[in-house]
């Protein structure tokens, strides 16, 4: 990994380390198809009325790493655990709709909702609890006990975990290497078995080169983007960012840093998603216009544009946030990059501690983020909505998707959405990012997702002798 887990308690996990780890961890009620739509994991479900649904569970996936049965009572305990304020869970916004959840018997569960819900289903993908460590209060972002493909085996230092594979013991250690040079050394040396993503291109061509290794590629659906502080004076101002938008080179960037590697975005859902905006017009690289609105908003040689870009301390995202800085000087916006170690850089984006920044969001699956990243009741602590975009016509279309019924209703109400977003940029788009997953040849049975997610480890062998598996895994969230 570039960066550890933060928390491996569902309730608390929001980088993208931390989802990635706890999805190995437990299983959720449902999942979702390729084109992003709720199916069951857990559990199969029944819309009863507007405002309840009843899900009732299967027979699989259903045995806690401790030994317990998952009933019921654990999924009810683990909704209302994130709805109490007092546990402080930043999921809590995005389900607030829930107005009572209920255990009828050990395998049914229903849901009653304070307002219809047409996309409910999709809110559940949050790994299940016991409810007597819920009710016992254990800390489970430390010793997790969940009913996924793996449990949790020791965390012997900060940045290692050692996690087992339920059905038939492999183990799995999962090791922060930060620089990745010396990822790719380990995995040449033999100290790693595979590594997936957070390799710059130069080390991927390198992988490709060498005959003990192996390099697979597939299109993703992560979402690179520049976001900005709407509550500061300069960034606040929409001329700013769209001139910032149209002094970027994305399809040079695209070409040059990330070796053909993504492909430019318009929208936080790819196209191929089942609520995906199309048809946007690009913010093509135009210098010429980003000067003109630089002017139009009072600024030029003699009051230059100042702005501060926040990223990670990671070598390859510094190195992108090099070559936007030096595009936006083109057009005579003056650029200090601030790197941070992880933890540092996550808890300024987070507390609004920004003019610029430079984030990708991993696994987007339900267009519900959409509440959670952009509504006006989601500034934090409440949500993500991290810049402070306030538009009372994205909270009209957010709610109005909500609400209907249609999914082809839903899907167009959410394009209209993207395309305001698009048009007043909270967050300038940049790309969906290709996952690489480069692998010793010994390595067989690991297979790359769309949303970058490590379920390739629940299959994955090793045509060697067997022994532990060690990985290493980038995200960032």
């Amino acid at each position: 990994m570039a960066s550890a887990p933060a928390s491996l308690d569902p309730r608390f996990a929001t980088d993208a380390a931390s989802v990635r780890v706890n999805r190995l961890l437990y299983r959720a009620l449902v999942d979702f198809d390729a084109a992003s739509r709720p199916v069951p994991q857990l559990a199969r479900w029944e819309r009863l009325s507007a405002t309840r649904y009843r899900f009732v569970l299967g027979e699989e996936g259903r045995r806690f790493s401790g030994g317990g049965r998952l009933t019921a009572e654990d999924v009810a305990a683990t909704y209302r655990s994130i709805l109490d304020p007092a546990t402080g869970s930043p999921l809590r916004a995005g389900l607030a709709v829930i107005r009572a959840v209920r255990a009828l018997d050990e395998d049914t569960v229903e849901f009653e909702l304070a307002r219809p819900d047409p996309l409910f289903p999709g809110r559940l993908g949050v790994g299940i609890l016991p409810a007597a460590a819920v009710a016992a209060g254990r800390r489970l972002d430390r010793r997790p006990e969940g009913s996924g493909p793996f449990a949790l085996l020791d965390w012997p230092a900060p940045g290692v975990l050692r996690l087992r594979r339920r059905a038939d013991g492999l183990v799995v250690r999962i090791e922060r290497v930060r620089d990745p040079t010396v990822r790719l050394l380990k995995l040449l040396r033999g100290e790693l078995d595979l590594i997936q993503n957070d390799l710059p291109p130069e080390l991927v061509r390198y992988a490709a080169s060498r005959p003990e290794l192996v390099v697979r590629r597939r299109p993703g659906s992560n979402f690179s983007y520049l976001g900005f502080n709407l509550e500061d004076p300069d960034t606040g101002r929409l001329a700013v960012r769209r001139a910032v938008a149209h002094a970027l080179d994305r399809e040079a960037i695209v070409r040059h840093v990330l070796a053909g590697a993504a492909r430019p975005a318009e929208a936080l859902l790819p196209p191929e998603h089942w609520a995906g905006a199309r048809g946007l017009a690009p913010y093509r690289h135009d210098p010429e216009r980003a000067r003109a609105l630089l002017r139009e908003a009072g600024y030029g040689p003699a009051r230059p544009l100042r702005l501060t870009y926040k990223t990670s301390a990671d070598p390859f995202r510094l190195r992108l946030a090099t070559v936007i800085q030096h595009q936006l000087a083109q057009v005579g916006i003056r650029v200090t990059i601030r790197s941070y170690d992880w933890g540092t850089f996550y808890g300024d984006v987070k507390a609004g501690r920004f003019q610029m920044y430079s984030l990708t969001w991993v696994g987007v699956r339900s267009p519900d983020l959409f509440r959670y990243l952009f509504h006006s009741a989601s500034i934090p602590p409440r949500g993500a909505n991290r810049g402070r975009y306030r538009s009372a016509e994205a909270d009209r279309l957010i709610e109005a998707a909500e609400a209907a019924r249609d999914p082809a209703e839903q899907a167009r109400l959410f394009r209209r959405l993207q395309a305001l977003l698009h048009e007043e940029l909270p967050y300038v788009p940049l790309w969906y990012e290709d996952h690489v997953l480069v692998a010793r040849r010994a390595v067989a049975g690991y297979r790359l997702r769309a949303d970058g997610a490590w379920d390739g480890l629940t299959a994955v062998r090793l045509r060697a002798p067997a022994r532990a598996v060690s990985a290493g895994g980038g995200g960032r969230g």
